[in-house]
């Protein structure tokens, strides 16, 4: 059985899935392949942070820019795939004071909305706060649930008319006269399916290099693993960051009663393949615990890693943090000489939209296709009603059955223990 399609999109999340919306929203025919269930992918194995950008600055202002705009956005159209904590950069008495003052200062110069708060008003703001936080600085950071997110993407997808179809492995990408004609994909059934696309994206994130290998092309990814921790802890409300140059340990999210502790950044030569360390999930506890003390006294619920997708041609260190989070467009007609294909890498969670947008614009150039973007103005399905939202992750997190359908959701149980080093995420996220 075979499919024809304007665009084959590879990669079911946040990004791909994204990709997929715009691109049907445009009009154009679209089928998004994806090798397990769209909830599954390293988007939703992050901490989940809503980027206000003030983390990068001073030292990154375009994907600062890039994140303020899209935070602004998202809380806009995405409803409740989001949560708008607010969040804080707290400088505790280790930390350098000239260094806050420059966050401070280039946080405004880039359009981030910031407040200072003394030391009392902090210690008013969050009681819970390490006893030696000097001041803090406010931004408008909030929370992501990622596994809404992609789902309600998807969804509007499928409004569009887009095909979705997931626990589909792409096996290989077909080749003719230089230009990447379409690919095969493996169901769980055993099946073999070749789908015909004028155009195919790469979207499959640390998975990139593998993926743009069967069209013989190169990307070299730079994947860098990083662990959350998990902990039971109802008294925080907002994001805390310690404001210090970024670092392992310097991130807490607030999740319903429960904290999410992050994290590391330790290069990986397989995204399927790397070691867990205890040691990591040792370090961010206890850097962490710097900023808020009490977790000393709480059970840790779950450990889960996550692969950052970062691309690293130039990179000339064997620091991950060094490596920028920008995102690529790679354009292998010009890079490779190989037409009807594009790949995206790098970006972040927060900027997947814009990342979005940038593909299906160059791949409209490509095919001719003049309408505008509006996913940063039309709202997601469901997206005011949590229960719309989660029928969705439920149903794209599904088996999928042959092309066209989608079967019913399986169960999963989410197990808790002291540590456990899995990498499934937790509850929304």
């Amino acid at each position: 059985m075979g499919l024809e399609t304007d665009v084959l999109v590879i990669g079911g999340g946040a990004t791909g899935t994204g990709v997929a919306r715009d691109l049907a929203m445009r009009g154009l025919d679209t089928t998004l392949v994806e090798e397990g269930a769209l909830s599954s992918g390293p988007w939703c194995r992050s901490h989940c942070l809503l980027h206000s950008g003030a983390r990068y600055v001073p030292d990154d202002p375009a994907g600062a820019e890039a994140c303020v705009r899209e935070n602004r956005i998202l809380k806009e159209i995405a409803g409740d795939c989001v949560a708008d904590t607010g969040g804080l950069f707290v400088q505790l008495a280790a930390d350098s004071g000239a260094y806050f003052e420059e966050k401070v200062e280039a946080c405004r110069e880039h359009g981030i909305e910031t407040e200072v708060l003394s030391s009392e008003t902090v210690r008013e703001t969050v009681p819970v706060l390490a006893p030696d936080a000097e001041r803090a600085v406010r931004v408008p950071d909030g929370v992501i649930y990622p596994s809404r997110l992609t789902a309600a993407t998807a969804a509007s997808a499928r409004e569009h008319g887009a095909e979705i179809v997931t626990r589909a492995p792409i096996t290989d990408l077909r080749t003719t006269d230089g230009r990447v004609t379409g690919g095969i994909i493996s169901p769980e059934d055993g099946s073999t399916e070749t789908i015909d696309a004028a155009h195919v994206v790469n979207a499959t994130g640390a998975w990139a290099g593998k993926v743009a290998g069967l069209a013989g092309v190169d990307i070299d990814m730079r994947p860098s693993r990083g662990v959350m921790v998990v902990v039971e802890y109802d008294g925080l409300d907002t994001v805390l960051n310690r404001c210090r140059p970024p670092a392992d340990g310097d991130i807490i999210v607030p999740h319903d009663e429960r904290v999410i502790l992050g994290t590391t950044s330790e290069g990986v030569t397989d995204p399927d393949d790397y070691p867990k360390a205890d040691w990591e999930v040792d370090l961010v506890f206890e850097e962490c615990a710097t900023m808020l003390p009490d977790i000393d006294s709480v059970q840790i619920l779950r450990t889960y890693w996550g692969v950052r997708p970062l691309y690293g041609p130039s990179a000339e260190t064997d620091d991950e943090r060094a490596i920028s989070r920008g995102l690529t467009l790679l354009d292998h007609a010009e890079r490779d000489d190989t037409a009807g294909f594009t790949s995206i890498v790098g970006g972040k969670l927060t900027t997947h939209r814009r990342m979005a947008e940038i593909v299906a614009d160059h791949v409209c150039d490509r095919l001719g296709v003049t309408t505008d973007c509006r996913t940063a103005t039309e709202p997601l399905p469901g997206s005011d009603d949590p229960s719309v939202l989660d029928g969705f992750v439920r149903e794209f997190g599904a088996t999928a059955r042959p092309m066209r359908t989608l079967s019913t959701p399986e169960r999963t149980t989410l197990t808790t223990g002291n540590r456990d080093s899995g990498s499934t995420a937790l509850g929304r996220c």
